[in-house]
């Protein structure tokens, strides 16, 4: 920088000794050109950008022009003074040593974990649980984190979600629908099904071409008669507002202690495990299909939720089955396949 410094005063060295060679003349008319060059400058740039050599330069000759020309230059004595006040203010400025340390990136992320996992927890339950998890800080701390992460003081939700409810009564919770599916004749069949929300098991319950409330409520009670005692672990079932779920439906799963819960109207979302379901039925087995008829679809339906119940993996069960076959499969020996719906669907097991 020095040297580069030394270059620009040399160089203006010499086109100022080149003047001496000009006459007066030419120079009063050179200055006339450029005052007018800096009018028009003033124009167009309010604050024109100068560098710290244009800022070396121009306060160094500021000080040889008189004092009426001083007021009209670039570089006035206000603009003199403000660029030493920013030297002194770069020279004597230290990063800050005092205060309290920043807090810690891995706790900030844990306490915003928290918060959102936990909508009813305050700042103080935080604090506690953090003292498990072997961090200590303090409740201010803990507020300002959840201040600049856009999350409020408990409870952060006013109402419980839909989801959240289902999610932690999943065990005890029975989810029901209808699909239907079009035959080869164009014939419209109905599938009336029940789901295990907590297991994700599946019980289609029956196929028929014109379901009615006394053959929907006839299918419930085979299904409670099947569960024989494992009906008492169930306590909700969620259905829609559908006209075929009729008050002896209700009456039947209400008479085993089970409370029957209608999703809101046009709220497929509110019954979401269930419409899950439909979607990867159909787009595993019956969209691949001709259905021929009500024997036909029945036999196919069986032999996909076997498959669906004993071996397809879930992600929400860590990638098991709901009801796998076998508890600890062979993990040595010769790899055999078993094809399913005619070679549609595969399943790999090791031989013992």
């Amino acid at each position: 920088m020095i040297l580069r410094l030394l270059y620009m005063i040399f160089c203006q060295l010499v086109a100022w000794l080149s003047l001496l060679t000009r006459s007066s003349v030419a120079k009063d008319v050179e200055i006339l050109v450029l005052r007018h060059e800096v009018a028009v400058l003033r124009r167009g740039a309010d604050r024109p950008r100068m560098s710290w050599a244009d800022r070396a330069i121009l306060s160094g000759l500021a000080r040889a022009l008189p004092r009426l020309l001083r007021s009209h230059r670039l570089v006035t004595p206000g603009t003199l003074l403000r660029w030493h006040r920013r030297l002194v203010a770069r020279k004597w400025t230290y990063p800050r040593r005092g205060g309290r340390p920043p807090t810690d990136p891995g706790v900030v992320a844990l306490v915003e974990r928290l918060a959102r996992e936990n909508p009813r927890w305050g700042y103080q339950r935080i604090v506690g649980e953090l003292r498990h998890l072997g961090d200590r800080v303090s409740a201010a701390t803990v507020r300002r984190i959840l201040a600049a992460a856009g999350l409020g003081p408990a409870p952060r939700r006013a109402d419980d979600r839909w989801r959240d409810f289902v999610r932690a009564q999943a065990r005890g919770v029975l989810a029901c629908d209808f699909f239907s599916v079009d035959t080869v004749s164009l014939r419209r069949l109905y599938v009336f099904f029940v789901i295990e929300v907590g297991s994700r098991v599946v019980h289609v319950l029956g196929v028929t071409a014109h379901p009615t409330g006394a053959w929907v409520a006839q299918q419930a009670r085979n299904l409670l008669i099947q569960f024989d005692e494992r009906g008492q672990v169930f306590r909700f079932l969620i259905r829609d507002r559908d006209t075929k779920f009729t008050t002896a439906f209700d009456d039947a799963f209400t008479a085993e202690g089970v409370t029957v819960m209608k999703t809101p109207v046009r709220a497929p979302r509110a019954n979401a495990f269930a419409e899950r379901w439909v979607r990867t039925v159909r787009a595993e087995c019956t969209d691949r299909l001709l259905i021929i008829g009500e024997g036909h679809l029945r036999a196919v339906l069986n032999e996909y939720v076997d498959h669906y119940n004993r071996h397809r993996p879930h992600r929400t069960l860590a990638l098991a089955a709901p009801r796998p076959r076998h508890d600890q499969p062979p993990t040595e020996g010769p790899v055999h396949r078993r094809t399913v719906l005619g070679g549609l669907l595969n399943e790999y097991h090791r031989a013992a």
